[in-house]
């Protein structure tokens, strides 16, 4: 399966940042609190699957949403295409 690029470098780049801030905070949190592991493992799960998505340039979110769009407008211009209004 080939994935397309398809987020800016501008994007990939926050979120990469962010997924690095997100992952430091969660790995002190749960150094300094190890009882409380589950909250942060969400934490840092949520942090890596960022910094994937900003060394690869791809988003499953995003890619999704595109072909949801596509999905909606090619359905509506078959309908259109199938039942054309009436004309006053």
């Amino acid at each position: 399966m080939k994935f397309k690029q398809n987020i800016s470098i501008i994007n990939a780049l926050m979120r990469i940042t962010c997924g690095f801030t997100f992952l430091t905070w969660a790995t002190a949190k749960m150094v300094k609190k190890p009882w409380k592991n589950q909250s942060y493992l969400v934490v840092v799960m949520i942090s890596a699957m960022k910094i994937g998505e900003g060394i690869l340039r791809y988003c499953p979110i995003v890619d999704a949403m595109e072909n949801g769009q596509n999905l909606m407008k090619k359905e509506h211009n078959q309908e259109y295409d199938s039942n054309p209004s009436d004309s006053y």
